[in-house]
């Protein structure tokens, strides 16, 4: 084959030794081993500090909620063992399940719009793989030292001081994610009892596994595969392309402005060299928790946290030139173009956003304190009694989805004149579901036709008439013949 006629291919394995060269390495040339570890420089500014306020703010709350009590209870309890989920005031029953599905799609539509607008702000600000590894970065930090110092003791011989360091920053890792285990399993089991019996032993064994589990999750996804979960084991980085456009705000960097980059003294003249504003000093890369150099364009590795941001603004601050070489910015402003906010594919995301919104609101809102399922005796449609009068057999599940004891008076419409065989009043305990079978008997000279269309109505003792939701019907048949 001709030389014209072949294709180029670049090398792009880098040291597959898996060692390091302190003074050539860059997290860009080593992030897609396994194998080796990126080594995140600390940065401080203004997005790092929006980062870190949203990050602590939900963090404070994720360990807060448990512990609040409500109405003698814990305020949030997922309690899957009675099949009740408590949220403050509302418990929402296995067969109110449809407001969750609700809930996954408005939150899947609100993932499409927040990223056709800002890109992959929740991977840089919210996502609880981001928040952790930032905090056990932390640590790292705290323990071990900076960047430079991590990749010296890493590449040093084992010796007492790194032992204790390592040690220490291990156990600080660990704590927090036994912490973050605890936590997890407190939504579904009282934290006023799980805190104690886990410590002393005295929790149930699937309790301690979960608890370790989601603590060994923990550890490894924010110790050890950081960016590897980000770059090769997260779905959202392989579709989120989908729903970017021109128009969607990214991390972006101004090679017009930027080109040729290149070092000079601070005091000299750019033009002058022939270089742009970009001195190569590599911060952007050394900053990035996924290892990337953003001056290489738009990738999905990025995940928007902005701390390439705060460094090239800091460079420019100390350089003497304009801010925003890389910004949140837009495709089409990098082309010096104007970006549209208001594009179709933006607000068709919130439009549908908004309806599965309201619905999900009125679902919530018609959510009844008591529940009514209507069961027919299958083994035989109808019979004859000894009276001669048609006889249906029914199987009542009445269920009381309130925290308090309820009485309930049970009733028929869109049947005449008929007989009820089996109790009319009910009295049930918090929550309870009562199986009740009755019967009614209607005289065959009233039927006029061989179905009738009834509905069966459970009204709780002392309800206004005007309350909507203290009573409820339920739909079945009356049937006299086939």
């Amino acid at each position: 084959m001709a030389d014209q006629d072949k294709i180029d291919i670049k090398d792009v394995t880098g040291d597959v030794t898996g060692t390091i060269n302190p003074h050539t390495f860059k997290a860009s040339d080593d992030r897609f081993n396994p194998g080796n570890r990126i080594y995140v420089r600390s940065q401080t500014g203004y997005w790092q500090r929006v980062r870190k306020a949203m990050g602590w703010f939900f963090v404070a709350l994720f360990v807060a909620l448990p512990w609040l009590r409500y109405d003698g209870r814990q305020a949030v309890l997922f309690d899957l063992e009675h099949q009740q989920f408590h949220i403050f005031g509302a418990t929402i029953w296995p067969q109110d399940l449809t407001l969750l599905a609700w809930i996954f799609m408005i939150a899947a539509f609100a993932l499409f719009f927040v990223t056709t607008f800002l890109g992959r702000v929740w991977c840089g600000y919210l996502c609880p793989q981001t928040v952790w590894t930032f905090m056990f970065i932390w640590f790292e930090e705290k323990l071990e030292g900076s960047a430079n110092k991590r990749r010296k003791l890493d590449a040093a011989p084992w010796s007492s001081e790194k032992l204790a360091r390592k040690g220490a920053k291990h156990l600080a890792w660990l704590l927090l994610s036994l912490g973050t285990g605890l936590t997890f399993v407190a939504y579904f089991q009282d934290v006023y009892q799980l805190v104690p019996e886990f410590f002393t032993l005295g929790a149930g064994g699937w309790v301690i596994f979960w608890v370790l589990f989601f603590a060994a999750c923990t550890y490894g996804n924010a110790g050890w595969m950081r960016a590897i979960m980000c770059i090769h084991m997260c779905p959202y980085a392989r579709f989120q392309s989908a729903m970017f456009d021109k128009d969607t705000y990214i991390v972006g960097y101004d090679a017009k402005r930027g080109e040729a980059r290149g070092p000079r003294a601070r005091k000299a003249d750019p033009k002058a060299l022939g270089l742009g504003d970009c001195i190569d000093c590599d911060l952007c890369v050394q900053v990035c928790p996924t290892g990337i150099d953003i001056r290489d364009g738009l990738q999905y590795e990025c995940i928007n946290c902005g701390a390439c941001v705060d460094a090239c603004d800091q460079t420019m601050d100390r350089m003497g030139y304009p801010k925003g070489l890389i910004s949140y910015t837009t495709e089409h402003k990098l082309a010096h173009n104007s970006t549209h906010v208001a594009r179709p594919k933006l607000l068709g995301y919130g439009l549908v956003m908004v309806i599965m919104l309201g619905v999900f609101v009125y679902n919530a809102m018609s959510i009844m304190p008591m529940g009514l399922d209507i069961l027919r005796d299958r083994n035989q449609l109808f019979r004859e009694n000894s009276e001669g009068l048609i006889e249906n057999t029914y199987t009542l599940k009445i269920l009381n989805k309130t925290l308090q004891p309820q009485r309930y008076q049970l009733d028929v419409e869109g049947l005449p004149e008929h007989e009820w065989f089996g109790p009319r009043e009910v009295t049930l305990k918090a929550g309870e579901i009562y199986t009740l079978p009755v019967s009614l008997a209607v005289d065959p000279f009233n039927l006029k036709r061989p179905t009738l269309d009834i509905q069966f109505v459970l009204k709780r003792e002392g309800a206004a008439e005007d309350d909507s939701k203290g009573t409820l019907r339920q739909a079945s048949k009356f049937i006299s013949r086939l």
